[in-house]
């Protein structure tokens, strides 16, 4: 039986960028290292986790996983922090409502991380 997403993978071309992802996932955004080995790492996101590793050859490519989103109560200051630290705001934070049944209403935000991954910032309102 599934139970939930245990982890979302990213790779990093060497060490240099590995460094960029902890500054900007452990140090600007907060989120805690869980295991951390020779070639990669694990952040807890608070219900799953992003691992990253460096131990192989090759690029990063946009797939079909089209991003990750990170729930947070603030959409607006976690979006400051980011564009504070030099990132680029793909999408400025707004509020939607999705038309599910009932409405979903929500205020999210995107940029662009360290790797060149899709973040959102997600709030339920």
């Amino acid at each position: 039986m599934i139970k939930g997403i245990h982890h979302i993978s990213m790779k990093c071309a060497d060490d240099k960028e590995l460094a960029k992802v902890k500054e900007f996932y452990v140090e600007l955004l907060g989120l805690k290292i869980c295991r951390e080995w020779n070639a990669g790492l694990m952040i807890d996101t608070g219900n799953g986790y992003i691992e990253v590793f460096t131990n192989q050859e090759g690029e990063h490519r946009l797939g079909a996983i089209r991003h990750l989103a990170l729930l947070t109560d603030d959409v607006d200051s976690i979006v400051e922090k980011v564009r504070a630290a030099g990132y680029e705001i793909l999408v400025e934070p707004n509020d939607k409502d999705i038309p599910a049944e009932p409405v979903y209403p929500i205020r999210m935000a995107f940029c662009c991380g360290p790797l060149g991954e899709q973040i959102e910032f997600f709030c339920e309102r």
